[in-house]
Protein backbone atom coordinates (compact mmCIF):
# COMPACT_ATOMS: atom_id res chain seq x y z
CA UNK A 1 0.00 0.00 0.00
CA UNK A 2 1.59 3.44 -0.84
CA UNK A 3 1.63 6.70 0.97
CA UNK A 4 -1.37 8.10 -1.26
CA UNK A 5 -4.20 5.29 -0.15
CA UNK A 6 -2.72 5.83 3.24
CA UNK A 7 -3.83 9.56 3.16
CA UNK A 8 -6.56 8.68 1.91
CA UNK A 9 -7.84 6.25 4.36
CA UNK A 10 -7.03 9.02 7.04
CA UNK A 11 -8.97 11.37 5.28
CA UNK A 12 -12.09 9.02 5.17
CA UNK A 13 -11.48 8.05 8.79
CA UNK A 14 -11.08 11.48 10.14
CA UNK A 15 -14.52 12.77 7.86
CA UNK A 16 -16.34 9.74 9.51
CA UNK A 17 -15.51 10.94 12.57
CA UNK A 18 -16.62 14.28 12.25
CA UNK A 19 -19.45 13.23 11.22
CA UNK A 20 -19.92 10.88 13.82
CA UNK A 21 -19.34 14.22 16.76
CA UNK A 22 -21.66 15.88 14.90
CA UNK A 23 -24.53 13.38 15.38
CA UNK A 24 -23.79 12.17 19.06
CA UNK A 25 -23.21 15.67 20.03
CA UNK A 26 -25.39 18.64 18.72
CA UNK A 27 -24.73 21.75 19.08
CA UNK A 28 -25.45 23.58 22.52
CA UNK A 29 -28.44 25.26 23.06
CA UNK A 30 -28.93 29.68 23.32
CA UNK A 31 -27.70 30.93 26.56
CA UNK A 32 -29.36 33.66 28.34
CA UNK A 33 -28.64 34.96 31.44
CA UNK A 34 -31.38 34.83 34.59
CA UNK A 35 -31.87 38.71 34.55
CA UNK A 36 -32.49 38.76 31.07
CA UNK A 37 -35.15 35.80 31.21
CA UNK A 38 -36.90 36.68 34.50
CA UNK A 39 -37.81 39.36 36.69
CA UNK A 40 -38.21 39.62 40.83
CA UNK A 41 -42.15 39.77 41.69
CA UNK A 42 -42.56 43.86 43.11
CA UNK A 43 -39.18 44.91 41.60
CA UNK A 44 -40.25 46.81 38.99
CA UNK A 45 -41.09 50.83 37.95
CA UNK A 46 -44.21 52.76 38.93
CA UNK A 47 -45.89 55.24 36.49
CA UNK A 48 -46.43 58.94 37.81
CA UNK A 49 -48.66 61.87 36.15
CA UNK A 50 -49.49 65.62 37.16
CA UNK A 51 -51.36 68.40 35.68
CA UNK A 52 -49.56 71.62 35.95
CA UNK A 53 -48.47 74.57 33.88
CA UNK A 54 -45.76 75.77 31.32
CA UNK A 55 -45.03 79.09 31.51
CA UNK A 56 -42.60 81.67 29.61
CA UNK A 57 -44.10 80.87 25.92
CA UNK A 58 -43.54 83.40 23.37
CA UNK A 59 -47.15 83.33 22.36
CA UNK A 60 -47.50 80.07 21.32
CA UNK A 61 -49.91 78.75 24.30
CA UNK A 62 -52.82 77.90 25.39
CA UNK A 63 -56.00 80.18 23.45
CA UNK A 64 -57.79 80.74 26.67
CA UNK A 65 -61.32 80.87 25.09
CA UNK A 66 -60.69 77.66 23.41
CA UNK A 67 -59.16 76.11 26.69
CA UNK A 68 -60.49 77.17 29.53
CA UNK A 69 -59.16 74.80 32.24
CA UNK A 70 -55.28 77.04 31.75
CA UNK A 71 -57.08 80.09 33.18
CA UNK A 72 -59.11 78.31 36.28
CA UNK A 73 -55.24 76.49 36.68
CA UNK A 74 -53.57 79.88 36.29
CA UNK A 75 -56.22 81.80 38.69
CA UNK A 76 -55.88 78.60 41.75
CA UNK A 77 -51.99 78.78 41.55
CA UNK A 78 -52.20 82.70 41.68
CA UNK A 79 -54.72 82.58 45.00
CA UNK A 80 -52.35 79.61 46.64
CA UNK A 81 -49.46 82.20 45.94
CA UNK A 82 -51.66 85.44 47.47
CA UNK A 83 -52.63 87.08 44.43
CA UNK A 84 -56.28 87.31 44.20
CA UNK A 85 -57.90 87.42 40.81
CA UNK A 86 -60.75 89.54 40.76
CA UNK A 87 -64.29 87.82 39.01
CA UNK A 88 -65.11 87.99 36.08
CA UNK A 89 -61.65 88.79 34.82
CA UNK A 90 -60.97 88.07 31.26
CA UNK A 91 -57.14 86.89 31.44
CA UNK A 92 -56.18 86.68 27.76
CA UNK A 93 -52.95 84.91 28.33
CA UNK A 94 -50.69 83.35 25.19
CA UNK A 95 -47.48 82.14 27.22
CA UNK A 96 -49.38 79.74 29.52
CA UNK A 97 -50.21 76.26 28.66
CA UNK A 98 -51.66 73.56 30.36
CA UNK A 99 -49.43 70.13 30.31
CA UNK A 100 -49.38 66.62 31.60
CA UNK A 101 -46.76 65.54 33.23
CA UNK A 102 -45.37 62.09 32.91
CA UNK A 103 -42.47 60.04 34.41
CA UNK A 104 -40.98 56.44 35.44
CA UNK A 105 -40.22 56.35 39.18
CA UNK A 106 -37.67 53.33 39.28
CA UNK A 107 -37.25 50.66 41.55
CA UNK A 108 -35.33 51.42 44.82
CA UNK A 109 -35.35 55.06 44.08
CA UNK A 110 -34.63 57.40 47.26
CA UNK A 111 -36.05 60.80 48.52
CA UNK A 112 -33.61 63.27 46.64
CA UNK A 113 -33.19 61.44 43.52
CA UNK A 114 -33.97 62.77 40.33
CA UNK A 115 -35.61 61.38 37.62
CA UNK A 116 -36.48 62.23 33.90
CA UNK A 117 -40.22 63.85 32.67
CA UNK A 118 -41.84 64.42 29.87
CA UNK A 119 -44.22 66.99 29.32
CA UNK A 120 -47.40 66.87 26.55
CA UNK A 121 -50.00 69.98 26.07
CA UNK A 122 -53.17 69.36 27.01
CA UNK A 123 -54.35 72.53 24.97
CA UNK A 124 -54.18 74.06 21.80
CA UNK A 125 -50.69 75.52 22.24
CA UNK A 126 -49.00 75.76 19.46
CA UNK A 127 -45.55 75.05 20.56
CA UNK A 128 -43.84 74.73 24.43
CA UNK A 129 -40.27 75.47 22.83
CA UNK A 130 -38.55 78.04 25.62
CA UNK A 131 -41.17 77.32 28.34
CA UNK A 132 -40.73 76.61 32.04
CA UNK A 133 -42.75 73.87 34.12
CA UNK A 134 -44.23 75.16 36.97
CA UNK A 135 -43.44 73.26 39.94
CA UNK A 136 -46.03 69.94 39.75
CA UNK A 137 -46.99 67.46 42.21
CA UNK A 138 -46.26 63.67 40.41
CA UNK A 139 -48.37 61.62 42.00
CA UNK A 140 -48.56 57.21 41.47
CA UNK A 141 -52.03 54.93 41.54
CA UNK A 142 -52.78 55.03 44.83
CA UNK A 143 -53.22 59.03 44.70
CA UNK A 144 -49.65 59.59 46.84
CA UNK A 145 -47.64 62.47 45.78
CA UNK A 146 -44.28 60.60 44.80
CA UNK A 147 -42.33 63.27 43.39
CA UNK A 148 -42.07 67.20 42.34
CA UNK A 149 -41.45 68.01 39.05
CA UNK A 150 -40.11 71.43 37.69
CA UNK A 151 -37.46 72.57 35.31
CA UNK A 152 -37.07 73.98 31.95
CA UNK A 153 -38.35 72.00 28.60
CA UNK A 154 -36.28 70.97 25.84
CA UNK A 155 -38.38 70.72 23.21
CA UNK A 156 -36.78 68.48 19.71
CA UNK A 157 -38.55 70.67 17.05
CA UNK A 158 -39.24 73.69 15.22
CA UNK A 159 -41.47 76.18 12.94
CA UNK A 160 -42.57 79.16 12.02
CA UNK A 161 -45.69 80.37 10.17
CA UNK A 162 -46.74 83.83 8.03
CA UNK A 163 -48.96 84.73 6.26
CA UNK A 164 -51.07 81.63 6.00
CA UNK A 165 -47.87 79.39 5.46
CA UNK A 166 -46.36 77.06 7.97
CA UNK A 167 -43.04 75.01 8.21
CA UNK A 168 -42.77 72.79 11.06
CA UNK A 169 -40.23 69.78 11.83
CA UNK A 170 -40.71 67.66 14.48
CA UNK A 171 -43.29 67.76 17.27
CA UNK A 172 -43.28 71.00 19.35
CA UNK A 173 -46.19 70.32 21.97
CA UNK A 174 -44.37 67.63 23.98
CA UNK A 175 -40.76 67.87 25.05
CA UNK A 176 -38.61 66.60 27.78
CA UNK A 177 -36.76 67.93 31.06
CA UNK A 178 -34.22 65.56 32.11
CA UNK A 179 -33.72 64.82 35.98
CA UNK A 180 -36.71 67.35 36.14
CA UNK A 181 -38.35 65.94 39.04
CA UNK A 182 -37.22 64.91 42.15
CA UNK A 183 -38.16 61.98 44.28
CA UNK A 184 -40.20 62.05 47.22
CA UNK A 185 -40.96 59.30 48.59
CA UNK A 186 -40.20 55.81 48.23
CA UNK A 187 -41.84 52.39 46.56
CA UNK A 188 -41.24 49.10 49.35
CA UNK A 189 -39.99 46.26 47.65
CA UNK A 190 -39.99 42.33 48.86
CA UNK A 191 -36.41 41.97 48.46
CA UNK A 192 -36.20 42.09 52.62
CA UNK A 193 -39.69 40.79 52.78
CA UNK A 194 -39.84 37.22 54.08
CA UNK A 195 -37.67 34.08 53.32
CA UNK A 196 -39.07 33.57 49.98
CA UNK A 197 -38.64 35.41 46.67
CA UNK A 198 -40.39 35.11 43.45
CA UNK A 199 -38.81 35.13 39.81
CA UNK A 200 -41.88 36.05 36.95
CA UNK A 201 -40.41 34.38 33.40
CA UNK A 202 -40.93 36.59 30.78
CA UNK A 203 -42.58 34.29 28.45
CA UNK A 204 -44.66 31.06 29.83
CA UNK A 205 -41.99 27.85 29.14
CA UNK A 206 -41.54 25.02 31.27
CA UNK A 207 -38.37 24.21 29.90
CA UNK A 208 -37.07 27.73 31.12
CA UNK A 209 -38.10 27.61 34.61
CA UNK A 210 -36.78 24.36 34.91
CA UNK A 211 -33.41 25.33 33.41
CA UNK A 212 -33.82 28.15 35.53
CA UNK A 213 -34.21 25.50 38.87
CA UNK A 214 -31.49 23.70 37.97
CA UNK A 215 -28.96 26.61 37.65
CA UNK A 216 -29.93 28.51 40.66
CA UNK A 217 -29.62 24.78 42.59
CA UNK A 218 -25.99 24.18 40.85
CA UNK A 219 -25.01 27.31 42.49
CA UNK A 220 -26.32 27.87 45.83
CA UNK A 221 -27.38 23.93 46.97
CA UNK A 222 -30.38 22.09 46.10
CA UNK A 223 -34.15 22.83 47.11
CA UNK A 224 -32.90 26.61 47.00
CA UNK A 225 -35.49 27.22 44.27
CA UNK A 226 -38.36 25.19 43.07
CA UNK A 227 -40.52 25.71 39.78
CA UNK A 228 -44.52 26.86 40.61
CA UNK A 229 -45.28 26.25 37.22
CA UNK A 230 -44.20 27.28 34.17
CA UNK A 231 -43.49 31.59 34.93
CA UNK A 232 -43.01 31.20 38.28
CA UNK A 233 -39.99 30.13 40.47
CA UNK A 234 -39.75 30.60 43.78
CA UNK A 235 -36.19 31.01 45.45
CA UNK A 236 -35.59 30.86 49.69
CA UNK A 237 -33.43 33.20 50.44
CA UNK A 238 -30.59 34.08 53.20
CA UNK A 239 -31.29 35.28 56.43
CA UNK A 240 -29.30 37.96 56.68
CA UNK A 241 -30.99 41.28 55.19
CA UNK A 242 -27.01 42.09 54.00
CA UNK A 243 -26.49 38.81 52.47
CA UNK A 244 -29.67 39.42 50.05
CA UNK A 245 -27.98 41.67 47.75
CA UNK A 246 -24.67 39.13 47.16
CA UNK A 247 -27.38 36.57 46.52
CA UNK A 248 -29.27 38.05 43.70
CA UNK A 249 -25.73 39.32 42.52
CA UNK A 250 -24.43 35.20 42.50
CA UNK A 251 -28.11 34.39 40.38
CA UNK A 252 -29.35 36.99 38.13
CA UNK A 253 -25.75 36.54 36.39
CA UNK A 254 -26.22 32.38 35.39
CA UNK A 255 -26.12 31.33 32.40
CA UNK A 256 -29.94 29.72 31.54
CA UNK A 257 -29.87 27.20 28.35
CA UNK A 258 -32.74 28.31 26.30
CA UNK A 259 -34.41 25.80 24.08
CA UNK A 260 -36.00 26.69 20.72
CA UNK A 261 -39.18 28.80 21.02
CA UNK A 262 -42.33 27.52 20.12
CA UNK A 263 -43.57 28.16 16.25
CA UNK A 264 -45.39 31.51 16.00
CA UNK A 265 -46.22 33.76 12.98
CA UNK A 266 -47.09 37.50 14.43
CA UNK A 267 -49.67 39.26 11.64
CA UNK A 268 -50.21 43.19 12.00
CA UNK A 269 -53.45 43.43 10.39
CA UNK A 270 -53.12 47.31 10.05
CA UNK A 271 -49.82 47.52 8.21
CA UNK A 272 -49.77 43.97 6.84
CA UNK A 273 -46.63 42.93 7.94
CA UNK A 274 -45.81 39.61 8.58
CA UNK A 275 -42.78 38.19 11.02
CA UNK A 276 -42.50 34.64 11.79
CA UNK A 277 -39.70 33.10 14.05
CA UNK A 278 -37.25 29.95 12.90
CA UNK A 279 -39.42 27.39 14.34
CA UNK A 280 -41.94 27.59 11.69
CA UNK A 281 -42.55 24.80 9.51
CA UNK A 282 -44.60 23.90 6.45
CA UNK A 283 -46.23 21.09 5.36
CA UNK A 284 -46.74 20.17 1.66
CA UNK A 285 -49.76 21.88 0.25
CA UNK A 286 -51.76 23.39 -2.94
CA UNK A 287 -52.49 27.17 -3.13
CA UNK A 288 -54.81 29.30 -6.21
CA UNK A 289 -54.10 33.00 -5.15
CA UNK A 290 -56.29 35.33 -7.95
CA UNK A 291 -56.89 39.13 -7.47
CA UNK A 292 -60.41 40.48 -7.30
CA UNK A 293 -60.31 44.35 -8.31
CA UNK A 294 -63.84 46.38 -8.77
CA UNK A 295 -63.27 49.87 -10.37
CA UNK A 296 -65.69 52.26 -10.75
CA UNK A 297 -65.49 55.65 -12.90
CA UNK A 298 -67.89 58.56 -12.42
CA UNK A 299 -68.47 60.88 -15.36
CA UNK A 300 -70.37 63.87 -15.04
CA UNK A 301 -73.28 64.94 -17.94
CA UNK A 302 -74.83 68.14 -17.83
CA UNK A 303 -79.00 67.80 -18.13
CA UNK A 304 -80.67 71.41 -19.82
CA UNK A 305 -83.95 72.27 -20.30
CA UNK A 306 -85.48 72.87 -23.71
CA UNK A 307 -85.02 76.35 -25.31
CA UNK A 308 -87.79 79.11 -24.18
CA UNK A 309 -88.73 76.54 -21.85
CA UNK A 310 -90.74 77.59 -19.05
CA UNK A 311 -89.28 76.75 -15.55
CA UNK A 312 -86.87 74.44 -16.54
CA UNK A 313 -83.34 74.24 -14.87
CA UNK A 314 -79.89 72.78 -15.75
CA UNK A 315 -79.30 69.87 -13.90
CA UNK A 316 -75.64 68.69 -13.10
CA UNK A 317 -75.81 64.43 -12.68
CA UNK A 318 -72.82 61.82 -12.98
CA UNK A 319 -73.09 58.78 -14.79
CA UNK A 320 -71.07 55.46 -12.93
CA UNK A 321 -69.75 52.79 -14.87
CA UNK A 322 -68.35 49.94 -12.29
CA UNK A 323 -66.27 46.98 -14.03
CA UNK A 324 -65.19 44.17 -12.04
CA UNK A 325 -61.96 42.40 -13.07
CA UNK A 326 -60.77 39.07 -11.83
CA UNK A 327 -57.10 37.53 -12.54
CA UNK A 328 -56.71 34.25 -12.96
CA UNK A 329 -55.27 32.61 -9.95
CA UNK A 330 -53.33 28.90 -11.00
CA UNK A 331 -53.20 26.37 -8.37
CA UNK A 332 -49.44 26.23 -6.92
CA UNK A 333 -48.31 23.11 -5.30
CA UNK A 334 -46.35 24.70 -2.32
CA UNK A 335 -43.72 21.50 -0.98
CA UNK A 336 -43.21 20.78 2.68
CA UNK A 337 -40.49 23.14 4.39
CA UNK A 338 -38.71 22.65 7.23
CA UNK A 339 -36.57 25.42 7.32
CA UNK A 340 -37.64 29.06 7.78
CA UNK A 341 -35.56 29.89 4.23
CA UNK A 342 -37.50 27.33 2.65
CA UNK A 343 -41.04 28.57 4.39
CA UNK A 344 -40.40 32.05 2.55
CA UNK A 345 -38.84 30.65 -0.73
CA UNK A 346 -42.30 28.44 -0.89
CA UNK A 347 -44.81 31.97 0.26
CA UNK A 348 -42.94 34.23 -2.18
CA UNK A 349 -43.51 31.74 -4.88
CA UNK A 350 -47.33 32.78 -5.06
CA UNK A 351 -46.57 36.63 -5.89
CA UNK A 352 -48.89 37.80 -3.35
CA UNK A 353 -49.10 41.03 -1.86
CA UNK A 354 -48.43 41.31 2.21
CA UNK A 355 -52.14 42.34 2.36
CA UNK A 356 -53.24 38.85 0.39
CA UNK A 357 -50.69 36.99 2.50
CA UNK A 358 -52.54 37.47 5.56
CA UNK A 359 -55.66 35.90 4.32
CA UNK A 360 -53.19 32.97 2.96
CA UNK A 361 -51.46 32.50 5.89
CA UNK A 362 -54.57 31.83 8.06
CA UNK A 363 -56.64 29.70 5.30
CA UNK A 364 -53.27 27.50 5.76
CA UNK A 365 -53.59 27.52 9.11
CA UNK A 366 -56.95 26.56 9.20
CA UNK A 367 -56.10 23.85 6.72
CA UNK A 368 -52.97 22.06 8.79
CA UNK A 369 -50.78 23.21 6.39
CA UNK A 370 -49.17 25.48 8.47
CA UNK A 371 -47.14 24.16 11.73
CA UNK A 372 -47.21 27.54 13.59
CA UNK A 373 -49.33 29.65 16.13
CA UNK A 374 -50.98 32.55 14.37
CA UNK A 375 -50.99 35.93 16.46
CA UNK A 376 -52.73 39.08 15.28
CA UNK A 377 -51.67 42.37 17.02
Amino acid sequence: MDQTDKFLRALIALAWLAASAAIWWPAPAEAARLKEVASVQGVRSNPLVGYGLVVGLDGTGDQTTSAPFTTQSLTAMLQQMGVTVPPGTNMQLKNVAAVMVTAQLPPFAQPGQTIDINVSSMGNAKSLRGGTLVATPLKGADGQIYALAQGNLIVGGAGASAGGSKVQINHLSAGRVPEGATVERSVPTPLNQGQLLQLDLNAHDYNTAREVVRAINARMGENTAWAVDGRVVQVRMPEAPGSRVTFMADIENLDIRIAAPAAKVVINARTGSVVMNQAVTLAACAVAHGNLSVTINSTPAVSQPNPLSVGGQTVVTERADITIAQQAGSLIQMPAGTKLADVVKALNSLGATPQDLLAILQAMKSAGALNAELEVI
